[in-house]
């Protein structure tokens, strides 16, 4: 469910930023990338399950084993049907400009690239600077325009489908043990779905979010690209 707040002159903008974002037509010359991030706990088995036989599901014990945490960035050009999964130990800011860079390489011909995601502390310039040097990390950086979405927003971030996706499809229920099983199965997934250029059908525009949350908006700045 949605849990928004007062709607600020903030909110408002930077929801009508990103909306309108959403609403260009596709140019990969400057393609739409939401990005986020997904905790997993990783549980190891304590007894091996019993295999499936004829009239008989597959089961396994209640009984498991904690393994710690690891994390996942997951990416997707909604339009073009491109997804990015990259399984890691932590959500740390080295980690998040690895990303960054990666997401970087793979446009190599794009003007700029429009980068949707919240406002989570590490998802700044300076997570780029403090592992690639400022230059190399700022020409990193500007490789991008970044939209920023409200606080409270979150829910704006396609990448919020892109992993509900994730956590369907590919982590379900199963007891993932590390972080090296968790990579493999994150890139099966990946290769899987980018197969498919599943792509995401988003439909809510700014004309009825207005009628939503009926408000008004006098003037909107555009972007050039």
């Amino acid at each position: 469910m949605w849990c928004v707040p007062d709607l600020t002159e903030e909110y408002i903008s930077k929801m009508e930023d990103v909306l309108e974002v959403y609403e260009k037509p596709y140019n990969p010359e400057a393609p739409v990338v939401c990005l986020d991030e997904k905790p997993v706990t990783l549980h190891a088995e304590v007894r091996l399950p019993s295999a499936a036989a004829p009239g008989r599901e597959a089961r396994r014990d209640s009984e498991y084993e904690r393994r710690g945490t690891a994390n996942v960035f997951c990416a997707v050009e909604p339009k073009a049907g491109r997804h990015f999964t990259f399984a890691t130990p932590d959500r740390s800011a080295a980690r998040f400009a690895h990303v960054v860079f990666d997401l970087a390489m793979e446009y190599p011909e794009a003007t700029t690239i429009h980068l949707v995601m919240d406002n989570l502390n590490i998802h700044r310039r300076k997570s780029l600077t403090d592992l690639l040097g400022d230059e190399i990390g700022t020409d990193v950086w500007n490789r991008f325009t970044v939209h920023y979405t409200p606080k409270h927003g979150s829910w704006l971030n396609q990448a919020e489908i892109e992993i509900g996706l994730l956590s369907r499809q590919c982590l379900g229920k199963r007891r993932i043990p590390d972080l090296k099983t968790l990579r493999r199965e994150v890139r099966a997934w990946n290769r899987d779905t980018n197969h498919r250029r599943t792509r995401i059908n988003w439909t809510f525009d700014r004309k009825a979010t207005r009628r939503q949350f009926r408000y008004k908006r006098k003037s909107i700045r555009r972007s050039k690209y």
